[in-house]
C-alpha cells in the first residue's frame, strides 16, 4: 500500500477533535478525491498523510514506513517523497517564480546545490517546462509578490509537480482559480499520476471536479468518513446527505455534473467564486 491510515484520530491542543476513527488504504498509483462541507477534516487528513501532523490516535503508514517510528533524518527523507500542495502556498513572496518552483527538489538536493540555486537557478529549463503545463511560463522570472492569488496557487502546484513525489497530496489546489484554469490544473495533476504512477489524493470543495477527474470519492463530515465509493456508484442522494448542513447546496466549479443534482425545494447550486488568473 502507498498509504494506509488505520483508525486515525486527531485532537488539536485547544481540545477540538478534527478527525475521529478515520481509516483509508490507497494502492500505489491510485487516485482519490476527498469531498465534504467546510470543517469536515479534509485538511487535517492530508496533513497527517503528509507526515506534517502526528495523529492523536491510530496508525499511519506511508510508502511502507510509519513516519513516527523513523529517525529525524529518516522522516526528512520520507517527506521528500511526499508532495503536499497547500491551498495557500507557503512561498516567500520575494522569491522569483523559477526559484519557488525549483524549491520542490530541495529535499532531494544537497545543501550546497540548494543554496547555489538561490543565487542562480539550477534548472531553468525544467522549471519553464512545468510552468508551461499550467499556462504560466511567461512568469518564470517574475517575483511572487507580483502575482495574483490564482497565479501564486499555480506556482505552488508547479513546485510539487517539479518535485515528482511518489505520493501527491493536494489540499483545495484550485480554490483560487476560475473554472477553465481549475480544470487545466487538475488535468495536469492527473497526467502526473498517470505518467509517474504517483498516488494522488486531493481534497476538493467543487463536487463536479471531483466526479470528473477521480475514480474514487471519499465523503467526509464532522471528522469522519461518511462514504468511500467508486465515482460511478456515488448517487445524488449521497451527495445531498453529505452537504445537508450547507442547505443542500452542492458547491461546483462550473463543470457540468455527471450526476443529476438532487431536486429540493428552493435548492440553489452556486458556482464557486472564480479567482484571479
Amino acid at each position: 500500500m502507498s498509504l494506509q491510515l488505520a483508525q486515525l484520530g486527531l485532537v488539536h491542543p485547544n481540545g477540538h477533535r478534527a478527525l475521529n476513527r478515520v481509516s483509508l488504504a490507497l494502492a500505489a498509483g491510485e487516485r482519490l478525491a476527498v469531498i465534504g462541507p467546510s470543517g469536515a477534516g479534509k485538511t487535517s487528513l492530508l496533513r497527517l498523510a503528509a507526515a506534517g501532523l502526528r495523529p492523536t490516535e491510530g496508525r499511519i503508514e506511508a510508502l511502507g514506513a510509519n513516519p513516527w517510528q523513523l529517525s529525524a533524518s529518516g522522516l526528512k527523507r520520507l517527506r521528500a517523497r511526499i508532495g503536499l500542495i497547500h491551498q495557500a502556498p507557503p512561498i516567500p513572496l520575494r522569491l522569483r517564480v523559477v526559484t519557488a518552483v525549483l524549491a520542490g527538489r530541495l529535499g532531494a538536493w544537497s545543501l550546497r546545490r540548494g543554496l547555489a540555486s538561490l543565487v542562480y537557478p539550477a534548472d531553468i529549463v525544467g522549471a519553464r517546462e512545468v510552468l508551461a503545463r499550467l499556462d504560466l511560463s511567461d512568469r518564470l522570472f517574475e517575483r511572487c509578490d507580483r502575482l495574483s492569488g490564482g497565479q501564486l496557487q499555480r506556482v505552488g502546484i508547479a513546485r510539487v509537480l517539479y518535485q515528482q513525489p511518489e505520493v501527491l497530496l493536494a489540499d483545495e489546489p484550485v480554490s483560487a482559480l476560475d473554472p477553465a484554469l481549475a480544470d487545466l490544473a487538475l488535468s495536469q495533476l492527473v497526467a502526473q499520476n498517470e505518467r509517474s504512477g504517483a498516488t494522488l489524493v486531493a481534497s476538493l470543495h467543487a463536487v463536479d471536479l471531483a466526479l470528473k477527474w477521480f475514480p474514487r470519492i471519499v465523503g467526509m463530515r464532522a471528522g469522519e468518513v461518511v462514504f468511500d465509493a467508486a465515482t460511478a456508484s456515488v448517487t445524488p442522494q449521497m451527495l445531498h446527505d453529505l452537504y445537508a448542513t450547507e442547505g443542500a447546496a452542492l458547491p461546483t466549479q462550473g463543470v457540468p455534473l455527471p450526476l443529476p443534482l438532487p431536486q429540493t425545494a428552493g435548492n440553489v447550486v452556486p458556482l464557486a467564486r472564480p479567482g484571479c488568473r
